[in-house]
Protein backbone atom coordinates (compact mmCIF):
# COMPACT_ATOMS: atom_id res chain seq x y z
CA UNK A 1 0.00 0.00 0.00
CA UNK A 2 1.43 3.43 -0.85
CA UNK A 3 2.13 6.20 1.64
CA UNK A 4 1.20 9.79 0.78
CA UNK A 5 3.35 12.64 2.11
CA UNK A 6 2.25 16.28 1.79
CA UNK A 7 4.49 19.20 2.69
CA UNK A 8 2.49 22.25 3.79
CA UNK A 9 5.52 24.40 4.58
CA UNK A 10 8.11 24.73 7.35
CA UNK A 11 7.93 21.50 9.42
CA UNK A 12 4.21 20.94 8.80
CA UNK A 13 3.51 17.76 6.86
CA UNK A 14 0.85 15.10 6.64
CA UNK A 15 1.74 11.44 6.33
CA UNK A 16 -1.09 9.12 5.29
CA UNK A 17 -0.33 5.45 5.87
CA UNK A 18 -2.78 2.53 6.15
CA UNK A 19 -5.72 4.95 6.13
CA UNK A 20 -4.35 6.95 9.07
CA UNK A 21 -3.43 10.64 8.68
CA UNK A 22 -0.62 12.00 10.85
CA UNK A 23 0.05 15.76 11.04
CA UNK A 24 3.47 17.05 12.13
CA UNK A 25 4.33 20.32 13.89
CA UNK A 26 1.28 22.28 12.68
CA UNK A 27 2.04 25.93 11.92
CA UNK A 28 -1.13 27.21 10.30
CA UNK A 29 -0.80 31.00 10.37
CA UNK A 30 0.64 33.69 8.13
CA UNK A 31 2.53 35.52 10.86
CA UNK A 32 4.43 34.31 13.91
CA UNK A 33 6.07 37.13 15.88
CA UNK A 34 8.77 38.52 13.57
CA UNK A 35 8.28 35.77 10.96
CA UNK A 36 6.02 36.10 7.94
CA UNK A 37 4.94 33.37 5.56
CA UNK A 38 6.55 34.18 2.21
CA UNK A 39 5.65 31.12 0.14
CA UNK A 40 2.69 28.82 -0.25
CA UNK A 41 -0.92 29.05 0.79
CA UNK A 42 -1.89 28.09 4.31
CA UNK A 43 -2.64 24.39 4.77
CA UNK A 44 -6.06 23.29 3.63
CA UNK A 45 -8.82 22.58 6.17
CA UNK A 46 -8.24 18.83 5.74
CA UNK A 47 -4.79 19.29 7.29
CA UNK A 48 -6.41 20.11 10.63
CA UNK A 49 -8.54 16.96 10.72
CA UNK A 50 -5.83 14.34 11.30
CA UNK A 51 -6.07 11.13 13.28
CA UNK A 52 -2.90 12.00 15.20
CA UNK A 53 -0.77 15.14 15.64
CA UNK A 54 2.95 14.96 16.44
CA UNK A 55 4.78 17.90 18.04
CA UNK A 56 8.55 17.54 18.06
CA UNK A 57 9.63 20.20 20.58
CA UNK A 58 8.60 23.33 22.42
CA UNK A 59 9.88 26.09 20.10
CA UNK A 60 6.97 28.26 19.01
CA UNK A 61 7.39 27.49 15.30
CA UNK A 62 6.83 23.80 16.10
CA UNK A 63 4.55 23.86 19.14
CA UNK A 64 2.31 26.72 18.04
CA UNK A 65 -0.60 27.15 20.41
CA UNK A 66 -2.87 29.12 18.06
CA UNK A 67 -2.46 26.46 15.38
CA UNK A 68 -3.22 23.67 17.84
CA UNK A 69 -6.36 25.60 18.81
CA UNK A 70 -7.59 25.19 15.22
CA UNK A 71 -7.71 21.41 15.59
CA UNK A 72 -11.05 19.73 16.08
CA UNK A 73 -12.02 19.19 19.72
CA UNK A 74 -10.77 15.84 20.95
CA UNK A 75 -7.85 15.71 18.52
CA UNK A 76 -5.03 13.44 19.68
CA UNK A 77 -1.80 15.42 20.10
CA UNK A 78 1.54 13.89 21.07
CA UNK A 79 3.98 16.29 22.76
CA UNK A 80 7.31 15.98 24.61
CA UNK A 81 7.02 15.08 28.27
CA UNK A 82 6.89 18.28 30.30
CA UNK A 83 5.27 20.34 27.55
CA UNK A 84 1.98 20.88 29.36
CA UNK A 85 3.78 22.20 32.45
CA UNK A 86 6.13 24.38 30.39
CA UNK A 87 3.64 26.04 28.03
CA UNK A 88 0.71 27.89 29.66
CA UNK A 89 -1.23 28.09 26.40
CA UNK A 90 -1.07 24.33 26.06
CA UNK A 91 -2.54 23.95 29.53
CA UNK A 92 -5.49 26.07 28.42
CA UNK A 93 -6.04 23.73 25.47
CA UNK A 94 -5.76 20.57 27.57
CA UNK A 95 -9.54 20.27 28.17
CA UNK A 96 -10.16 20.45 24.40
CA UNK A 97 -7.45 18.13 23.10
CA UNK A 98 -6.33 14.62 23.98
CA UNK A 99 -2.71 15.34 24.95
CA UNK A 100 -0.14 12.56 25.37
CA UNK A 101 3.33 13.34 26.69
CA UNK A 102 6.15 11.06 25.56
CA UNK A 103 9.92 10.57 25.69
CA UNK A 104 12.24 8.64 23.36
CA UNK A 105 11.68 4.90 23.46
CA UNK A 106 7.91 5.11 23.87
CA UNK A 107 5.27 4.33 21.24
CA UNK A 108 1.80 5.63 20.41
CA UNK A 109 -0.75 3.83 18.25
CA UNK A 110 -3.47 5.11 15.92
CA UNK A 111 -5.41 2.28 14.35
CA UNK A 112 -2.95 0.06 12.46
CA UNK A 113 -0.17 2.67 12.70
CA UNK A 114 2.45 2.76 15.45
CA UNK A 115 4.49 5.90 16.09
CA UNK A 116 7.89 5.28 17.64
CA UNK A 117 9.44 8.19 19.56
CA UNK A 118 13.14 8.74 18.90
CA UNK A 119 15.67 11.30 20.19
CA UNK A 120 16.71 14.53 18.51
CA UNK A 121 19.78 16.71 19.11
CA UNK A 122 18.12 20.09 19.61
CA UNK A 123 17.35 22.64 22.32
CA UNK A 124 14.12 21.55 23.99
CA UNK A 125 13.36 24.76 25.90
CA UNK A 126 10.36 27.00 25.35
CA UNK A 127 12.40 30.00 24.21
CA UNK A 128 13.38 32.76 24.79
CA UNK A 129 13.71 31.71 28.43
CA UNK A 130 13.27 28.65 30.57
CA UNK A 131 15.12 25.55 31.69
CA UNK A 132 15.19 22.30 29.75
CA UNK A 133 11.72 21.12 30.72
CA UNK A 134 11.05 18.84 27.76
CA UNK A 135 13.18 16.87 25.30
CA UNK A 136 13.27 17.47 21.57
CA UNK A 137 11.92 14.47 19.69
CA UNK A 138 11.75 12.78 16.33
CA UNK A 139 9.10 10.26 15.30
CA UNK A 140 8.97 7.17 13.10
CA UNK A 141 5.48 6.49 11.71
CA UNK A 142 5.21 2.74 11.10
CA UNK A 143 2.37 1.26 9.08
CA UNK A 144 2.76 -0.21 5.61
CA UNK A 145 6.02 1.78 5.50
CA UNK A 146 8.29 3.55 7.99
CA UNK A 147 8.43 7.36 7.74
CA UNK A 148 10.89 9.32 9.89
CA UNK A 149 9.97 12.89 10.82
CA UNK A 150 13.08 14.46 12.33
CA UNK A 151 11.52 17.62 13.77
CA UNK A 152 14.57 19.80 14.39
CA UNK A 153 17.83 18.00 15.00
CA UNK A 154 21.53 18.09 14.42
CA UNK A 155 23.65 15.07 13.60
CA UNK A 156 24.36 12.95 16.66
CA UNK A 157 26.28 9.81 17.51
CA UNK A 158 24.14 6.72 17.15
CA UNK A 159 21.59 8.51 14.98
CA UNK A 160 21.05 5.57 12.61
CA UNK A 161 20.70 3.11 15.49
CA UNK A 162 18.26 5.37 17.37
CA UNK A 163 16.05 5.95 14.33
CA UNK A 164 16.29 2.43 12.94
CA UNK A 165 15.48 1.32 9.41
CA UNK A 166 13.17 3.72 7.58
CA UNK A 167 11.73 3.93 4.08
CA UNK A 168 11.34 7.72 3.96
CA UNK A 169 13.05 10.53 5.87
CA UNK A 170 11.48 13.98 6.28
CA UNK A 171 14.52 16.09 7.12
CA UNK A 172 14.93 19.79 8.00
CA UNK A 173 17.41 21.42 5.62
CA UNK A 174 17.18 25.13 6.48
CA UNK A 175 15.65 27.59 8.90
CA UNK A 176 13.89 30.92 9.16
CA UNK A 177 16.92 33.18 9.33
CA UNK A 178 20.31 33.63 7.69
CA UNK A 179 22.20 31.60 10.31
CA UNK A 180 21.70 28.11 11.74
CA UNK A 181 23.13 27.36 15.16
CA UNK A 182 23.93 24.09 16.88
CA UNK A 183 21.32 21.38 16.81
CA UNK A 184 20.17 21.98 13.25
CA UNK A 185 20.59 20.32 9.89
CA UNK A 186 21.50 22.50 6.95
CA UNK A 187 21.55 21.08 3.43
CA UNK A 188 25.02 19.59 3.85
CA UNK A 189 24.44 18.03 7.25
CA UNK A 190 21.06 16.69 6.10
CA UNK A 191 22.86 14.96 3.21
CA UNK A 192 25.20 13.39 5.78
CA UNK A 193 22.16 12.24 7.76
CA UNK A 194 20.86 10.49 4.65
CA UNK A 195 24.15 8.63 4.32
CA UNK A 196 23.70 7.37 7.88
CA UNK A 197 20.00 6.56 7.70
CA UNK A 198 19.96 5.10 4.16
CA UNK A 199 16.21 5.43 3.45
CA UNK A 200 14.75 4.85 -0.01
CA UNK A 201 13.17 8.32 -0.15
CA UNK A 202 13.74 11.73 1.38
CA UNK A 203 11.65 14.91 1.51
CA UNK A 204 13.35 18.16 2.59
CA UNK A 205 11.33 20.37 4.95
CA UNK A 206 11.85 23.37 7.25
CA UNK A 207 12.97 25.87 4.60
CA UNK A 208 11.57 28.45 2.20
CA UNK A 209 8.36 29.25 4.07
CA UNK A 210 8.86 31.81 6.85
CA UNK A 211 11.38 34.64 6.93
CA UNK A 212 11.97 37.53 9.34
CA UNK A 213 10.20 40.76 8.44
CA UNK A 214 12.61 43.30 6.98
CA UNK A 215 15.29 40.74 6.09
CA UNK A 216 14.37 40.15 2.45
CA UNK A 217 17.74 41.41 1.25
CA UNK A 218 19.84 39.62 3.89
CA UNK A 219 21.37 36.50 2.33
CA UNK A 220 18.13 35.64 0.48
CA UNK A 221 19.71 32.48 -0.93
CA UNK A 222 19.41 31.03 2.59
CA UNK A 223 15.63 31.25 2.14
CA UNK A 224 15.33 30.03 -1.44
CA UNK A 225 18.06 27.47 -2.00
CA UNK A 226 18.27 24.84 0.81
CA UNK A 227 15.91 22.31 -0.78
CA UNK A 228 17.67 22.26 -4.14
CA UNK A 229 21.08 22.38 -2.43
CA UNK A 230 20.13 19.36 -0.31
CA UNK A 231 19.07 17.41 -3.39
CA UNK A 232 22.35 18.25 -5.11
CA UNK A 233 24.54 17.44 -2.12
CA UNK A 234 22.73 14.19 -1.29
CA UNK A 235 23.61 12.67 -4.67
CA UNK A 236 27.18 11.90 -3.63
CA UNK A 237 26.95 10.40 -0.11
CA UNK A 238 23.50 8.84 -0.62
CA UNK A 239 23.03 8.05 -4.33
CA UNK A 240 20.55 5.28 -3.50
CA UNK A 241 18.07 7.79 -2.01
CA UNK A 242 15.40 9.44 -4.16
CA UNK A 243 14.94 13.04 -3.03
CA UNK A 244 11.45 14.43 -3.61
CA UNK A 245 11.63 18.22 -3.66
CA UNK A 246 8.04 19.31 -3.08
CA UNK A 247 6.35 22.65 -3.54
CA UNK A 248 4.17 23.96 -0.73
CA UNK A 249 0.97 21.94 -0.58
CA UNK A 250 2.32 19.30 -2.95
CA UNK A 251 2.09 15.58 -2.25
CA UNK A 252 4.11 12.58 -3.27
CA UNK A 253 2.87 9.01 -3.33
CA UNK A 254 5.53 6.57 -2.23
CA UNK A 255 5.05 2.99 -3.29
CA UNK A 256 6.23 0.09 -1.16
CA UNK A 257 9.00 -2.07 -2.56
Amino acid sequence: MPVDVTWWGHATTTVRDSGVTVLTDPLLVRRLAHLRRRRGALPSPRAVRPDLVLVSHLHADHLHVRSLALLEPGARVVVPRGAVRAVPGLRRLAPLLELTEVVPGETVTAGPVTVRVVPAAHDGRRLPVGPHLAPALGFVVEGEQRTYFAGDTGLFDGMAEAVGEVDTALLPVGGWGPFLGEGHLDAGRAAQALARLRPRNAVPVHFGTYWPVGMDAVRPHEFHSPGMEFKRLAARPAPQVTVHLLEHGQSVRLEAE
